[in-house]
């Protein structure tokens, strides 16, 4: 039995051109104690291909996480799949603001060590003991009290073109860089201050909030759904807007928007953008931050260098990648040195 995509990423998308259907990108996640993680891979792999699932799947002893797309036509088969395991029955899907048929094109279910990579090698430390879940409207209210203090636990790339007004926002690369450093700013306010956190979909702050609790941090909140479903709420409820934006997303958009402002610039010239996009060069395939004028003018490339690499022919390009690895360079995201106006 195959239980593994073997299309191309070019293949899937010629498919879903001819198929024609609404397609509905959406992410959830749970944490909960799960034992063979490899049969549980398999079982969502077998049912979810044959409901044309794409996306990105990862299975672990401590829950689940996904990010994927599903043709709107069989998502009510989908959802009924999920509600027949016990502990995801009912578990929040963050419905994406913007949709896009092409947003995943291959579906990956992998196990992992963790859902969210931590560094932490505690064994006392229960995910499952987690913060209390606010909503949209409680949100806001926090925010007005002098007491609180608003941490952005995702990565500065993401932040960069959209945060929350007053959030502090660690200049990291990884989330596992941000738990020490927040902890040791807030030392001293274990007691008296409420601690918000908010992230993407709420999968990171939700293992912030149970780890912080852990720490000893006695108010302990975090921002249910997190910015995706907070921004449908504040649509459908008609609530006052605090982010400023772009909401960060992982796959083939890059970004959603929550607001008009654009906070970030172009990492090659300094103009006013909050585009990501990946250096065509695929040998570099950096991540960074690039306006339409520069996207023409080094067609679409985030160097010189890249420039004159994507001139050769296919063949010389994969010569010079070969036997050399690039994820480093990747995941740097917008730190490259070639980048005069990076943050």
């Amino acid at each position: 039995m195959q239980l593994y995509n073997k299309l191309s990423a070019e293949e899937r998308a010629t498919l879903i051109d001819k198929a024609g259907q609404e397609r509905l990108t959406l992410s959830f996640y749970k944490y909960a104690h799960i034992g063979n993680t490899e049969i549980f891979r398999n079982h969502l792999f077998i049912h979810w291909d044959a409901l044309d699932v794409l996306g990105r799947i990862y299975v672990a002893h401590e829950g689940i996480n996904g990010q994927l797309s599903v043709p709107a036509p069989n998502f009510e088969a989908f959802k009924k799949h999920l509600d027949s395991i016990v502990f995801l029955e009912n578990v929040r899907l963050n419905i994406a603001i913007e949709q896009d048929a092409k947003s995943f094109l291959k579906l990956k279910v992998k196990v992992r060590h963790k859902i969210v990579a931590d560094g932490l090698d505690d064994h006392t430390f229960d995910v499952t003991n987690k913060g209390v879940h606010v909503n949209a409207a409680d949100f806001n209210e926090l925010l007005e009290d002098p007491d609180t203090v608003l941490v952005d636990m995702r990565n500065h790339y993401e932040s960069e073109i959209g945060h929350f007004k007053g959030a502090v926002t660690p200049d990291v690369d990884t989330f596992r860089d941000s738990l020490d450093i927040i902890e040791e700013d807030l030392k001293d306010h274990k007691e008296d201050k409420k601690l918000v956190m908010y992230c993407t979909g709420g999968i990171r702050c939700e293992k912030a909030s149970a780890y912080y609790k852990h720490k000893g941090f006695k108010q302990v909140y975090q921002l249910e759904g997190g910015i995706i479903e907070y921004a449908r709420q504040v649509e459908n409820q008609g609530l006052e807007n605090k982010f400023m934006g772009k909401n960060f997303v992982f796959d083939h958009r890059r970004g959603e928007r929550i607001s008009p402002d654009i906070i970030a610039n172009c990492h090659q010239c300094g103009a006013p953008c909050d585009t990501h996009v990946n250096c065509v060069n695929e040998a570099c395939h950096l991540l960074f931050i690039q306006c339409e004028d520069c996207a023409t003018t080094m067609e679409n490339c985030c160097s010189n260098d890249c420039k004159d690499i994507i001139q050769l022919s296919f063949e010389e390009q994969k010569a010079l990648r070969k036997g050399k690895g690039n994820s480093n360079k990747i995941f740097k995201k917008g730190r490259s040195e070639v980048l005069k106006f990076k943050k």
